[in-house]
């Protein structure tokens, strides 16, 4: 039993990605990953071979469950949906932890937003843990002609629009601080020419904080709107803080009394901004902290909640 504990234990990180992976929430995943945990040691055949095995079995299942629940609330969402961020420096238990590639960035999980339940499942066990057809149909409880299927639908409904950010580490570092310099310093020009000319703005307030309810697209229009924010926050003496976001450049905005406000992350190709998604919703902030109130902010009646 013991040896089971300090298996289970070390495989935590793994149930977290295939959970985050899944819903795009931190605190779901958490949750997902509990209830898998007690599953484990409360349920568990005693002739499991494999402890791993069961445990990605357990924790997808579990996900696929709850994102079956989530359709409606997600679907009946107000304005653009964005995942909960992931800011590894907020991060306080070390068991929740993340391998940063493509398919944790904002933008791809955005797009597994498209894909159903099993497609989602299916994708992210081939492509990620890189599990045989043979496998995936274990954990899914699905054959394996119907989990080819599922992975043949998936790739039709994401290849036109899966990101394809091809800078590097440094370029994107680089890219980020010219950008964030900018917004600080009000450089309109600078701006101008870091962004896309197709570059887009995503908000997400969930109908809770004051958020656009459509996408922004175009430079001149995301130009415009980025000033407008950044005036916004001179005047009431917001801070920045340059921040790693799901293994992507972003910034943590924060009121003056220390309280987080959101998190803003960019996407970036062919050496510009192509997108900037900002998550302002603040029940996808709280892992992260105490969080503001916005709207209290800017219509100048500072408060927490």
């Amino acid at each position: 039993m013991a040896d089971r504990v300090a298996e289970t234990r070390e495989l935590r990180p793994l149930m977290f990605s295939i959970a985050y992976r899944m819903l795009g929430s931190v605190t779901e995943a958490e949750d997902i990953v509990q209830e898998a945990f007690l599953r484990l040691h409360t349920s568990a055949p005693a002739d499991v071979r494999s402890t791993e095995a069961y445990a990605v079995t357990v924790t997808t299942r579990l996900a696929i469950d709850a994102l079956r629940s989530a359709r409606r609330r997600r679907d009946q969402y107000v304005g653009p949906w964005l995942p909960e961020p992931w800011v590894e420096s907020a991060q306080q238990d070390p068991a929740s932890r993340l391998e940063m590639d493509e398919t944790v960035s904002v933008a791809f999980l955005v797009l597994l937003e498209t894909l159903s339940p099993v497609e989602r499942a299916v994708l992210l066990l081939r492509e990620v843990l890189g599990y045989s057809y043979a496998e995936v149909a274990t954990v899914v409880g699905r054959s394996e002609s119907a989990c080819r299927q599922a992975m043949h639908r998936a790739h039709l409904r994401i290849r036109d629009s899966r990101p394809r950010y091809t800078a590097s580490a440094a370029e994107w570092e680089r890219l980020a601080g010219r950008f964030f310099a900018a917004v600080r310093d009000g450089d309109v020009a600078a701006l101008e020419e870091l962004l896309a000319r197709d570059v887009t703005f995503y908000g997400d307030g969930g109908g809770k904080a004051p958020a656009v309810r459509q996408p922004v697209a175009g430079r001149v229009a995301v130009l415009r709107f980025i000033c407008g924010l950044a005036r916004q926050a001179d005047r009431l003496h917001f801070a920045l803080a340059p921040v790693s976001v799901n293994g992507q450049p972003g910034a943590q905005f924060s009121a003056p009394d220390g309280s987080i406000l959101g998190v803003l992350s960019l996407g970036i190709g062919d050496g510009r901004i192509v997108t900037l998604y900002n998550q302002i919703n603040p029940d996808k902030l709280r892992h992260l902290g105490t969080v503001g109130d916005l709207a209290a902010w800017t219509a100048g009646e500072p408060g927490g909640q």
